[in-house]
């Protein structure tokens, strides 16, 4: 099969061609903040991302003909985890989406591309909408705000299946596979996110882009309320810059002022305490979370694995450890390989290993 990755980021655009598991192709194509200047809101990039994806083809001599175009899910509706075709119904959920994310433009390219092709579907996997959570874990103290979740859920199922994969290989006589276990995934990147997977479903995880959860290199995560309110009602943010405290312009970045992790970990040898102090924090908040999860498993934990950009940093994983190594064996995947994540996702489809669901 040969399969159309698209994954749009807020500054980038990655693609990937892959024939089955090869990869023929992986691009990461980036955008200056002049290129996208032009652009009021970011549904309007839509022709200029997919002729992107149409040049990058054609320098790279890849004839326009997949069997299958998967794009990067959206912030539409909240759904369950796994694979969808791309219908009418979400490709209008995607244009008014009230998330102005990149990432809603995943399913439009892929559909618009895979209508020009005879034969060829479109696709989303496991989009940052995955809403599987437990009816107990959506209940707040105000009624009128239940619990939703936005995270990386397209990766953690993903690194779970490759867990189940690995387990396998090693233990042949005990096949696992993901709706088997009882995991813990933390998520480390922009966000931080922390689910609960328990036996294929993530039924408690939080929303790690709206202010939940641990703080990261460019996010709050929960804040004191209090306090939060008196800067709303300040007089000196419009609503947009106290979003921007909580999104694009906290944690890490809020505190030090970057959000380099080689350049934070290379001050903190020097003997930056400052330094040391805030990134000790964010991995404190990081193993609460993981502790909190246990007790939705009931303590019932056959791994934790630890995942996304800040998992390459080895200061960060060992004092992860140090906290929850005794809740069950900690396994790190550094990184986080989306476009893989998605071409699979469509492979296992044609190969009935995993069902389309309709998006309504």
């Amino acid at each position: 099969m040969l399969i159309l990755a698209i994954n749009p980021g807020s500054t980038s655009t990655k693609i990937a061609v892959y024939e089955d598991e090869r990869p023929l192709l992986v691009r990461n194509i980036r955008h200056t903040a002049q290129e996208l200047s032009g652009f009021a809101r970011v549904i309007e990039q839509f022709s200029f991302r997919k002729q992107i994806v149409l040049r990058e083809l054609e320098r790279e001599n890849i004839p326009f003909r997949f069997d299958a175009i998967i794009g990067r899910g959206g912030l539409f509706k909240p759904v369950p985890g796994g694979v969808y075709e791309v219908n009418e119904a979400m490709r209008r959920d995607a244009m008014t989406s009230k998330h102005d994310h990149a990432c809603n433009l995943g399913c439009l390219i892929a559909a618009e591309l895979a209508d020009e092709l005879p034969g060829c579907r479109a696709f989303i996997a496991d989009p940052g909408v995955t809403d599987e959570l437990e009816e107990v874990a959506r209940i707040t103290g105000q009624p009128s705000m239940p619990r939703i979740t936005i995270w990386h859920a397209l990766n953690q199922r993903a690194i779970a299946r490759r867990f189940a994969a690995e387990q396998t290989a090693a233990h042949p006589e005990r096949p696992l596979h993901y709706d088997d276990l009882n995991l813990i995934i933390a998520h480390l990147g922009g966000g931080i996110s922390v689910a609960a997977h328990c036996k294929g479903k993530a039924i408690d995880v939080n929303n790690a882009l709206d202010g939940e959860g641990p703080f990261s290199p460019e996010r709050s995560g929960s804040l004191p309320m209090g306090d939060l309110v008196d800067v709303c009602f300040s007089g000196k943010y419009t609503a947009k810059e106290v979003k921007n405290m909580i999104y694009g312009r906290g944690g890490l970045l809020a505190h030090l002022g970057t959000t380099d992790m080689q350049a934070i970990v290379a001050a903190i040898e020097k003997g930056d305490t400052h330094a040391k102090l805030i990134v000790d924090a964010m991995t404190y908040q990081v193993a609460k979370s993981i502790g909190a999860q246990a007790t939705v498993l009931q303590g019932k934990v056959d791994a934790i694995l630890v995942t996304g950009g800040i998992a390459h940093s080895e200061y960060v994983t060992t004092l992860l450890k140090e906290r929850v190594a005794f809740i069950a064996p900690v396994y790190v995947y550094p990184g986080e390989d989306e476009l893989e994540a998605l071409a699979l996702n469509v492979l296992g489809v044609y190969r009935d290993e995993l069902m389309v669901e309709e998006y309504k």
